[in-house]
């Protein structure tokens, strides 16, 4: 398994077409550092540009933690001119991963709180075990959710639930989390891993270039009336429609074998 360090504290790790983006901060339960972001930047810019990462899987080395947010004790130290500063490093981690092309899936155990949990909200799809527990807190700190929180939460789960789960800043432990929708998947204990892998390699044996314009669309569409949606879902499949991919899928389907993607 192939091994990249962005800094000191993620690490990208190759299983075949799916790579894995690790959080890698135990020592502070990888409280979210402006080092820390750049170096979760630096690994999206790297992934969005590899046409062989089929799927992205969020995970964390920590055994109790996903990621507890923002780290407040290098917050603390901070003039308002120093904030002001880290703000768009620290907005262009989660940016980084909200926008890598191709399907994400997080794999959340432990604590997911505040800006942790808006990394797992900034992925497709949400894989958490039974000691998950999630929130976002900021109000209780004087602040907000800034790293996507108050516009995907209300994506998931509708403004009335993540009115009331923002406004209090109430922590969820995982069965309630996958009842209201705040998780996709509800895994056994140490299992978020393997299980978020395990269903990032079955969707990582579909068409990349499908998944990408699929994903597009699906981003993309979110929130539009149906009219404007289905136009883009038109675009997106004329760009897939005349790929080598699509040829080869269909291809495959008559010849009754295993497509090889070209991935173009």
């Amino acid at each position: 398994m192939d091994t990249q360090r962005f800094g000191d504290f993620v690490g990208v790790h190759r299983h075949g077409h799916v790579a894995e983006l690790r959080l890698d901060r135990p020592k502070a339960m990888n409280a979210v550092s402006t080092a820390m972001a750049d170096g979760i930047s630096a690994a999206c810019a790297a992934l969005a540009a590899d046409r062989d990462v089929r799927v992205t899987v969020l995970t964390s080395t920590h055994e109790r933690a996903f990621c507890v947010g923002a780290d407040l004790k290098e917050r603390n130290s901070f003039s308002d001119a120093d904030l002001m500063r880290q703000r768009p490093r620290t907005r262009a981690a989660y940016t980084g991963v909200l926008e890598l092309p191709m399907p994400t899936v997080a794999a959340v155990h432990g604590f997911a709180l505040g800006g942790g949990f808006e990394l797992a909200l900034s992925c497709d799809l949400i894989v958490a075990d039974r000691t998950a527990v999630v929130g976002l807190p900021e109000v209780s700190v004087g602040v907000i959710p800034g790293g996507g929180g108050t516009q995907l939460l209300p994506r998931r789960v509708g403004a009335a639930h993540a009115a009331e789960l923002i406004f209090t800043g109430r922590r969820v432990e995982a069965a309630e989390a996958r009842e209201l929708g705040l998780v996709d998947v509800l895994v056994d204990e140490a299992r978020d891993t393997p299980e978020a892998l395990e269903l990032a390699g079955r969707i990582a044996r579909n068409s990349p270039v499908g998944l990408r314009a699929a994903k597009r669309a699906l981003r993309l569409g979110h929130g539009l009336d149906l009219r404007t949606g289905l136009d883009l879902e038109d675009g997106a499949w004329r760009s897939v429609a005349f790929s080598a991919d699509r040829a080869e899928g269909v291809a495959a389907f008559v010849e009754k074998r295993s497509p090889e993607w070209p991935g173009e």
